[in-house]
């Protein structure tokens, strides 16, 4: 009996330790297998690098540098067998090539790769692991569930320069990330050098989104080739896009003759959202066009070694092809059946050029709605990616990048906390927590996905601070979905992980964001009552809170449960990790009026925060404002409970000019004692000019009501059609509503 204690014992311990030991495997993304000893390697100065293949000495020299930055001076050696120190070698037996093996031993480091990019990654996994100089010995036998591991970065709205793309890029290498998708020219700016059309760079280059007068910016071709090589040298692919027919105007700008001859409007490069200056695209019956590209394409693809070239495709909109003569003439002889199909005459003849020069193509999700160009990979990018699905369905290839979960620019927090950008949260989780496998797809459809994609545009990003700030740490979570098993993902494991590479970030100087700290808040009615929740994504810190309006302290209450609020209150909070203060603090004023917490009779689903008594932000998706998308009448009933004097009704309206979100052109006030005679006691109208105005901003509209009822009926009418003007020229304007208020 004694012994078998004893045996079990050490079973127990052996487990514990090797438990423990794994709990040390700090790796983004996270390996397939981990076998973890509690025993440790210690590098130190004066070892060596040992590469036993030739090919295998820039990756040795690579890690040499690596190691020399963090203070360890070794010596890079050509051996024939292992030996002390570290290790470099292939291994064919691994059937993926970007797969490898790292082992750690006391006295030796062994990374056996198929090819030389997984010796790079098994070295990312090792400079991860190391801590002071010590590593944890054991093995850790790794490779990637997707071939595309993609980022793509808009330098076309932002230009961020050769020293932060190479940043960015050893980052992403850090992350075992393998293609950096560049998006080098659209509406507001064309990025690259192209000698035979020096405008292209010297005009299209001019300005940006926020600043129309800044002098051109752009690569040269030499700047280029450095990059590539420094991105070659991390086992990265750069695929450059050259956009088109549309977000052509920086193009056109520079060669206006390359647009329709109806174009009646301004030519140029296009600051902000573009306006509706943005229909002004190639024109597709016009000849030269197709050379002009032809010739573009020539010196992209003579600078990019890349197997992929991307011609974008998206957004085009017709409106001059329409009316263009040429346009009209091209449809006509090409036998093709409207506007749409001479989109997809223009991009499979572009993709014919491509492919005549030995490259692959690459789009957007939009080349789905004509006929598909021949053997072209479509990037899923609208809605969840859905149509993307519909290429796969045809054999086409296909990246997943969904707009609603991989798209950078959206908010990454709580948006009371962040800066401006547009539409709703892709938070560090919901990211992390993407599956891009559909539970319906056959195995057919499956094997088509090459992977996924980060997307970063940057309309709304000032300073390459600003894009730092949405891409990072997020990229992290790009980076495991594409890399890491779904079985072997770990929220708790990864956001460990995540603490220490942060660290790593503020050392380098490198503007995170730390949005997974911050609080997000719901206030409910509940019988009749306001009941207040708190969240935050990380499931490791604690929430502190206030009702007094002081500022949380690690002494003060700890969140538990929901918080029942009976009278007007300023709650703040914030979350503390180990007693440490984390994020910023929530300030939640709840304001009580005679319709708080009153029934609510509405078809917005969101209708209960209308009278919650929190007021929204300027940020019309934080999730304190009903929203209506067919808005030609919205009706909005209030049940006061009794007979309620009445001196003034107040509603909050969002404007969102660039989201095209706007007040009513008209609203009523009705009253009723019982809910079936309502009489009409207020009204008000407003122009056009009040209606769309530029910016991000809440409104107030007030009516003096002094009547007493117990029924109150908000009728508003919808402004309809966005002006051709408007930047979403011709859509329907949506309306927003945050807080109904009565006094």
């Amino acid at each position: 009996m004694k012994l078998l204690l004893t045996t079990l014992a050490i079973v127990y311990l052996s487990l514990f330790m090797s438990l423990q030991a794994q709990e040390q495997v700090r790796v983004i993304p996270y390996p397939a297998e981990v076998t973890m000893q509690a025993e440790t390697c210690k590098l130190k100065s004066g070892q060596k690098i040992h590469y036993l293949d030739a090919s295998l000495y820039k990756e040795a020299a690579f890690l040499e540098k690596k190691l020399a930055d963090l203070n360890y001076k070794m010596k890079v050696i050509p051996s024939k067998k292992a030996a002390k120190g570290i290790n470099l070698s292939l291994d064919d037996r691994l059937q993926n090539k970007e797969g490898y093996q790292l082992i750690i031993a006391p006295k030796q480091v062994l990374i056996k790769g198929g090819s030389p990019a997984g010796v790079f990654y098994g070295i990312q996994t090792l400079l991860q692991q190391l801590t002071n100089g010590d590593l944890r010995c054991g093995t850790i036998e790794d490779a990637p569930r997707y071939e595309w591991r993609g980022y793509m970065l808009d330098e076309a709205r932002h230009f961020s320069g050769e020293k932060r793309v190479k940043q960015i890029l050893d980052l992403m290498a850090y992350y075992k990330m393998n293609r950096f998708h560049w998006h080098l020219t659209d509406a507001q700016g064309w990025r690259i050098e192209i000698k035979q059309y020096p405008k292209l760079a010297t005009i299209g280059g001019e300005g940006c989104h926020s600043d129309p007068d800044t002098p051109a910016q752009y690569y040269t071709q030499e700047q280029i080739r450095d990059i590539i090589a420094y991105a070659k040298e991390r086992h990265i692919e750069i695929i450059p896009e050259i956009d088109m027919p549309a977000h052509s105007n920086a193009a056109l700008a520079a060669y206006p003759m390359l647009a329709c001859p109806v174009v009646d409007k301004f030519i140029g490069v296009l600051p902000g959202l573009g306006g509706n200056h943005a229909d002004i695209i190639y024109c597709a019956g016009n000849e030269n066009v197709y050379h002009f590209l032809q010739d573009v394409l020539d010196e992209v693809m003579a600078l990019f070694p890349s197997r992929y070239i991307h011609l974008g495709g998206d957004e085009a909109w017709k409106t001059h092809w329409k009316q263009c003569p040429l346009c009209q003439k091209r449809i006509r002889e090409e036998k093709l059946a409207d506007e749409e199909d001479l989109q997809g005459y223009f991009m499979r003849r572009m993709s014919k050029y491509v492919q005549s020069k030995g490259r692959e193509v690459m789009g957007w999700d939009e080349l789905t709605q004509s006929q598909i160009p021949d053997d072209a990979i479509i990037f899923g990018w609208r809605g969840m990616g859905e149509a993307a699905l519909k290429a796969a369905r045809q054999g086409h290839r296909f990246v997943m990048t969904p707009a609603r979960v991989m798209y950078l620019i959206r908010y990454q927090g709580p948006q009371w906390f962040e800066p401006y950008t547009y539409f709703g949260n892709n938070t560090l989780k919901d990211i992390y927590s993407y599956e891009p496998v559909g539970p319906t797809w056959n195995d057919g459809i499956k094997s088509l996905l090459m992977g996924v994609q980060g997307s970063m545009w940057t309309e709304f990003c000032n300073r390459t601070s600003d894009v730092e700030y949405m891409l990072f740490p997020r990229l992290a979570a790009v980076a495991e979905v594409g890399w890491t098993i779904p079985g072997k993902k770990d929220w708790s494991r990864f956001l460990k992980a995540l603490d220490h590479f942060t660290e790593r970030l503020a050392v380098k100087g490198v503007n995170f964001a730390q949005s997974m700290y911050n609080i997000q808040h719901s206030v409910t009615v509940r019988n009749g009552k306001l009941q207040v929740t708190l969240d935050c994504i990380r499931p490791d810190v604690e929430i502190a809170y206030t009702l007094d309006g002081g500022e949380p302290t690690v002494n003060s209450p700890r969140y538990v449960k929901p918080l029942i609020v009976k009278q007007s209150t300023l709650l703040k909070c914030a979350t503390f990790y180990n007693g440490r203060r984390m994020g910023k603090t929530l300030t939640l004023p709840v304001c009580l009026n005679k319709a708080t917490a009153c029934t609510v009779y509405t078809d917005s689903p969101a209708k209960d925060v209308l009278v919650n008594g929190v007021r929204g932000s300027s940020r019309s998706s934080d999730f304190e404002w009903a929203s209506w998308e067919n808005n030609d009448t919205i009706c909005i009933t209030l049940d006061l409970g009794k007979k309620t004097r009445m001196q003034k009704l107040i509603m909050g309206f969002n404007n969102s000019y660039g989201m095209g979100i706007h007040k009513p052109r008209r609203m009523e006030v009705w009253v009723s004692p019982d809910d079936r005679q309502y009489r009409k006691i207020k009204e008000q109208s407003f122009t056009e000019t009040e209606i769309f105005r530029q910016g991000m901003f809440t409104e107030d509209v007030q009516f003096d009501l002094k009547d007493e009822s117990r029924y109150v009926r908000i009728v508003a009418y919808g402004a309809g059609m966005n002006p051709p003007t408007h930047v979403r020229p011709e859509q329907t304007t949506k309306v927003c509503i945050d807080e109904i208020i009565i006094e």
